[in-house]
């Protein structure tokens, strides 16, 4: 088994189809083809599921998958980790951010690191908290910047970057809108507008209403905190949110209340890093810059 076709391999994982993963590898299809065939046959078992519209990971791809993406990072790091002796920073750096995470601007960050290091290939993927962690620990991620995550989820490194507190955004007609702080007690029954279940807001605004024992309706889901913004600014419905979010010029003309009760809500952003001894020069390196250029 050989680098090469565990790179061919996830590939053809990532993209579902051979011919895009043959011109993402700038290799023939063929050559791919066979090249996955040999991997196939050395492991004597599919590892994919072909039709003539799609191709699927099988059991077995699956469990490959995984470990193949290890590997991968691993020789990654390795040929990174030599690099870095000989006084040069190459290779490519993969960074993982959830949305609008308080704490730090990825895009000041990663332009920061690029002025230090332009020599290195820089990737970005923008994920919910849940699809983050799974990949700093199977390597996929080098690092990333994630919120709302607890000791139970990942007993890995994490870096606490900022704390807030969440309050209650609405829009100016509301009858919250005249109120300093609401209860808990007066949510119930409200419509709300939130972002998919694994967003670090909606975690955290999840905790909260299942620690009060308050039952609520998200109504309307959003994948950008500006259509949030946007649907309570057109009284679609509420949203709880981390206070930030109501310091956005988008925010403007609606309205903040704080929650009213034992439990206040809490917006937590972290840093979640490998194990040291995995932890690659590029990830070291823009670690460096956390608290510098970086920071909001």
């Amino acid at each position: 088994m050989e680098l090469r076709q565990l790179e061919h391999f996830v590939a053809v994982a990532e993209e579902q189809h051979f011919t895009r993963a043959a011109e993402r590898l700038a290799v023939s299809q063929s050559g791919l083809s066979a090249s996955v065939r040999a991997l196939e046959q050395e492991l004597r078992t599919p590892l994919f599921s072909r039709t003539t519209r799609s191709v699927r990971l099988t059991e077995a791809g699956r469990a490959l998958l995984v470990e193949a993406e290890r590997t991968l990072a691993g020789a990654r790091a390795a040929k990174d980790a030599v690099d870095a002796v000989r006084g040069l920073l190459r290779g490519t750096l993969t960074v993982g951010v959830e949305q609008c995470v308080a704490g730090v601007s990825p895009a000041q960050l990663l332009a920061a690191f690029h002025r230090a290091h332009p020599h290195m290939e820089l990737r970005l993927r923008q994920e919910g908290t849940s699809s983050l962690l799974d990949g700093v620990a199977g390597g996929r991620l080098d690092i990333a910047f994630a919120a709302t995550v607890s000791a139970l989820e990942w007993r890995g490194r994490l870096m606490p970057l900022a704390r807030e507190p969440m309050v209650v955004l609405c829009a100016p007609g509301h009858r919250f809108a005249r109120e300093s702080s609401v209860a808990w007690t007066d949510l119930a029954g409200e419509s709300f507008i939130d972002f998919h279940p694994d967003w670090g807001p909606r975690r955290a605004a999840d905790e909260a209403f299942a620690a009060v024992g308050v039952r609520r309706t998200v109504a309307l889901e959003v994948s950008d905190v500006h259509s949030l913004l946007e649907l309570v600014h057109e009284k679609l419905g509420i949203a709880v949110v981390p206070q930030h979010f109501a310091r956005k010029p988008e925010a403007g003309r609606l309205v903040a209340v704080e929650p009213r009760g034992p439990h206040r809500p809490v917006y937590e952003s972290v840093v979640v890093l490998p194990p040291a001894l995995a932890m690659s020069p590029g990830a070291r390196a823009l670690m460096s810059l956390v608290g510098t250029d970086g920071r909001c």
